[in-house]
């Protein structure tokens, strides 16, 4: 069994070396990959990048306290998890796919968006299951997201040991299929947890930049800077992936692939193609 582990806050991130050291933890033969970007790639989804432009760097790298083959790549996870089914961490396949932990719960609209979850995303497409693992922020993160004043004092721990049971449970019994799954941990000690519920993927984050100013860069013109505002903490539907994490819960969200939907106002976009082909 092998493991790939990354993340998008990047190889020095607190909570990627406390993911990796949970896993060299698993019972069980298998083999502990790490393969991170070499800096913050939040927001990042799963974008790849422009391959035609990128000139892909990989170097080794360390994790204190665990012993195990580590990689950086000069790109966002996506392409880290590309690269690795490509071969470039070893010919042998990998198994499954472990990101995060990501500082901030990537609920609501927040999982479109985040490079914890578009990794294992991205590993879905070359058929490879995927865990992501995201800790709540008692700040409440924004758009998924959070920075140093946030972390201080945040519950890594719990979130790695969540992460390590439900890998293990994956680990001796993959399913059949290709599975994503979103794990998101609130910010609380392991035995003050509540427990886990199914997380139905909701619309808002917690906490949502709220609007926009533009401010005009002195001596270049039509040049502005963009001021962001944080809008309050929102009181989120009970039974979405973001009020189970409030409430005390671990979220558990099986992502699915996207699909077609045979609506019937489709055919008015289809008349519109006749009439521009005829």
């Amino acid at each position: 069994m092998r493991i790939l582990v990354t993340n998008d806050d990047g190889i020095d991130s607190e909570g990627l070396h406390v993911l990796v050291r949970s896993m060299c933890t698993l019972d069980g033969d298998h083999e502990v990959i790490v393969a991170a970007p070499d800096r913050e790639f939040s927001g990042a989804g799963a974008a790849l990048g422009a391959l035609h432009l990128l000139q892909p760097e990989i170097h080794r790298s360390s994790i204190p306290e665990c012993d195990v083959e580590t990689w950086t790549v000069n790109g966002p996870p996506a392409l880290c998890v590309m690269f690795a089914r490509l071969g470039a961490f070893g010919e042998q396949p990998f198994d499954l796919i472990v990101s995060g932990i990501n500082p901030g719960a990537n609920v609501g609209r927040a999982v479109y968006h985040s490079g914890t979850v578009g990794a294992t995303l991205t590993g879905r497409n070359g058929h490879v299951s995927g865990v992501a693992v995201s800790q709540a922020v008692a700040a409440m993160g924004v758009e998924g997201q959070a920075w140093d004043e946030m972390i201080a004092g945040i519950h890594w721990e719990t979130a790695a040991e969540v992460a390590r049971s439900v890998v293990q449970a994956l680990v001796d019994d993959m399913p059949t299929d290709t599975v994503v799954v979103n794990l998101n941990v609130p910010d609380l000690p392991l035995d003050e947890v509540r427990g886990w519920k199914h997380g139905r993927v909701g619309v808002q984050p917690p906490r949502s930049v709220s609007s926009v100013e533009l401010t005009p860069i002195e001596g270049h013109r039509d040049a502005y800077k963009v001021a962001m505002s944080w809008g309050d903490k929102l009181d989120l539907d009970p039974e979405t992936d973001g009020g189970l994490v409030e409430d005390g819960y671990v979220s558990l969200s099986y992502l699915t692939r996207l699909e077609h939907e045979d609506r019937p106002d489709a055919v008015h976009a289809g008349k519109a193609i006749e009439a521009l082909l005829s």
